[in-house]
């Protein structure tokens, strides 16, 4: 019985990686190329493209794939991006849910909401939170380029594409070793049980759902759409952990901006703030 589930978890946390392999080096090797032929007009890239991030990130957000919010959290340790735009891709990322609804029958106009909805709160909160860092200048003492290489030892000048390679294979490597612990623990709780924690309750829901959302797993989207779309929970409960549900991007950027801890923290604390706040406020809009 432990075998199987222990072969279980780890085929799962295999094939979730793998998802994501493709999103992380094609990151990694922009953040080379930019170290290698364009460090010098990055921050001038960054300022023109900055004030219209969050548009972009929530729409790419929303594209049902489990690899772009780890990639923008590897570009904001690397200064490539704000805040906000991080935000808005984390809040706008669904992991499982668009294919669990299509699988589910779901009424196309109910997806085209939930889509919307979601698009919309990335964007909204991107750019919220932008503007409260530039105006009360609390922007983050970001890593330059070439400090990633320096911290992770990559040998940056053996060339781009091995560079890129490396970063890859030891980010991959962790996030393997993470998802299987996080598919062990969800196994021995059991999705009923972390059901229990939000069934149907006023703003209980949302906030217990948002701390659900944050679980860096497929198995969160999974447990918060199943819910709904049986009446085990609101609408707005199950939007507040879905917007709280980067994937594996708070993972990846607790890893790669691991020198910055009191930021990454308030990353996540506008995250799950964000996230419940908007789901609450979509129970009380006539939109579901």
């Amino acid at each position: 019985m432990y075998w199987d589930l222990f072969t279980d978890c780890c085929l799962d946390a295999v094939l979730d990686t793998l998802k994501i392999l493709l999103f992380l080096f094609l990151a990694y090797l922009l953040i080379e190329i930019l170290e290698h032929h364009a460090e010098d007009k990055t921050t001038e890239i960054v300022h023109r493209a900055g004030n219209w991030g969050p548009v972009l990130g929530s729409a790419l957000g929303i594209i049902p794939q489990c690899g772009f919010s780890a990639a923008t959290a590897n570009l904001y340790a690397g200064g490539l991006i704000t805040r906000g735009t991080l935000i808005a891709v984390f809040l706008s990322t669904s992991d499982e849910m668009l294919p669990i609804l299509i699988s589910k029958s779901a009424p196309a106009s109910l997806i085209i909401k939930i889509l919307l909805y979601k698009f919309a709160a990335g964007m909204l909160a991107g750019f919220v939170i932008d503007i409260a860092e530039k105006r009360f200048h609390t922007e983050k003492n970001h890593k330059e380029l070439h400090d990633i290489c320096e911290q992770e030892g990559c040998n940056c000048e053996e060339g781009v594409l091995r560079s890129a390679i490396f970063h890859t294979v030891k980010i991959a490597s962790f996030l393997l070793l993470t998802s299987f612990l996080i598919n062990i623990a969800v196994e021995f709780v059991g999705e009923e049980h972390l059901a229990d924690f939000i069934l149907n309750r006023p703003v209980i829901g949302e906030l217990l759902a948002g701390l659900v959302g944050l679980i860096p797993n497929c198995a969160a989207s999974v447990i918060l759409t199943e819910l709904y779309l049986q009446g085990g929970m609101s609408a707005g409960a199950m939007l507040s952990g879905l917007l709280c549900g980067a994937g594996v991007g708070l993972l990846v950027l607790f890893r790669m901006n691991r020198r910055f801890l009191k930021d990454n923290l308030t990353t996540l604390v506008l995250l799950y703030t964000s996230g419940v706040l908007l789901g609450l406020l979509s129970s009380v809009l006539p939109i579901f």
